[in-house]
């Protein structure tokens, strides 16, 4: 949801550049996807998914970032101790909005918390979208 949501914000905000937005997981099966539930549901929210399937991190995709944005501490702890040469690159979403919280994970949960986890990272990705940007663009 945060790569399609950020895209979008990208996208309303009108800003320029070559930005690629990945997803991935740090402990994923690979192909994976939501449940239709969870798709359609979604997807009334404006969020399509659709073609959307989960992909494991690896260090290819790690080295190829300039930024990596987790959901929580402890993702963010666990790839900063696999790859401490990145670590100053990964960070947690909350903490680009001036916070530092968890978002929920949303493998395996109900319809309606994938839907207040959607609220949440609109939020979120509202208040640190400029931040962002200002930090990528240096």
């Amino acid at each position: 949801m945060a790569e399609v949501l950020f895209e979008n914000w990208l996208e309303r905000h009108n800003v320029p550049g070559g930005w690629k937005v990945i997803s991935s997981g740090t402990w994923v099966q690979g192909g994976a996807v939501l449940t239709a539930d969870i798709l359609d549901a979604l997807k009334q929210t404006g969020i399509d998914l659709a073609d959307h399937y989960c992909q494991s991190i690896t260090p290819e995709l790690l080295a190829a970032s300039d930024l990596v944005l987790c959901m929580t501490r402890f993702h963010k702890e666990a790839l900063q101790a696999e790859f401490p040469s990145h670590a100053s690159r990964i960070k947690i979403l909350s903490e680009m909005a001036g916070a530092r919280f968890d978002v929920k994970d949303v493998t395996g949960i109900t319809v309606d918390e994938c839907l207040r986890v959607a609220g949440e990272l609109i939020k979120l990705i509202d208040a640190a979208g400029a931040q962002i940007v200002k930090l990528l663009q240096g």
